[in-house]
């Protein structure tokens, strides 16, 4: 009977660091919020790795976060109509880009930075970008 009282108690400690760890009731941040976020851990590394300028760098921020408003509850459509909305999504995304104005070969490097970010995510990545 020890040994029952001293599993459960084990098993309800451990699920209780567990939840503990979860974020509290689901919240998503807004979009300001997540951009001040972007803007602490991802701006520096774009920069280094895209040689943009800080303003250039705040600006694909701003884009990215746009994008990312756009493809919220995407998952409700149809296959083919979430890759149409995405396509469309991205079409603008680049749009947005040139006119900060950012060249070609400056939006595949951002490009090619988002892409990397999403190989070394937990989990190995999943959609976004291009």
């Amino acid at each position: 009977m020890k040994k029952v009282i001293a599993l459960l108690t084990i098993a309800f400690c451990c699920t209780l660091t567990v939840a503990m760890a979860q974020p509290g009731g689901g919240q998503q941040m807004d979009p300001a919020q997540m951009l001040e976020m972007m803007k602490q851990r991802v701006k520096p590394g774009l920069m280094e790795k895209t040689k943009l300028t800080d303003a250039q760098a705040d600006k694909v921020l701003e884009i990215q976060i746009w994008a990312q408003q756009q493809n919220r509850g995407l998952r409700d459509l149809s296959e083919e109509d979430r890759a149409k909305k995405m396509k469309e999504t991205n079409e603008e995304r680049e749009k947005k880009m040139k006119a900060i104005p950012l060249t070609d070969d400056q939006i595949k490097a951002v490009n090619e930075y988002y892409a990397e970010m999403r190989r070394n995510r937990p989990g190995g990545g999943g959609g976004g970008g291009k």
